[in-house]
């Protein structure tokens, strides 16, 4: 297979098509994975999906992934966007770029995220297929890296 990706559901994720459908639409998260899957298909990665609305569990998945060799990393940080300073820094520590995504557009609704300082690069606004694109632009990003 290529190369390894992981995609992480920041806290809140779980309830995606349950609440504020205005904002993010019906669909709901194991549809956004049966999509993130076919996207990392297409494009050639080996995708791990993670979860969780413990901000200790996703500090350490993000370590896990740098020790187990991880390429590159897509995360939507939905509620951990401001005030979880140490995603950011375990973020920034890692050698795998990152992507941050979003659904819809938070700066739309004020939403600023300090996930994006350590971010490679940042996607908003496109929905699920947000995902493909960002998936396109870690290949380009892993290129440069060879």
């Amino acid at each position: 297979m290529g190369h390894k990706l992981l995609v992480i559901h920041g806290a809140g994720m779980n309830m995606r098509g349950k609440v504020q459908l205005e904002v993010f639409g019906p669909m709901q998260l194991p549809e956004y994975n049966e999509h993130i899957l076919r996207y990392a298909s297409e494009h050639g990665f080996e995708a791990e999906i993670f979860h969780s609305n413990i901000e200790g569990e996703v500090i350490n998945k993000i370590y896990q992934a740098f020790e187990e060799g991880v390429d590159a990393c897509i995360i939507n940080p939905a509620g951990y966007s401001s005030g979880h300073p140490a995603i950011v820094t375990a973020l920034a520590q890692v050698k795998f770029p990152s992507i941050e995504l979003h659904i819809s557009n938070p700066a739309r609704r004020g939403g600023q995220s300090e996930v994006a300082k350590v971010a490679r690069a940042v996607v908003t606004g496109f929905g699920i297929f947000g995902y493909w694109i960002a998936m396109r632009g870690l290949l380009e990003i892993l290129k440069e890296k060879k």
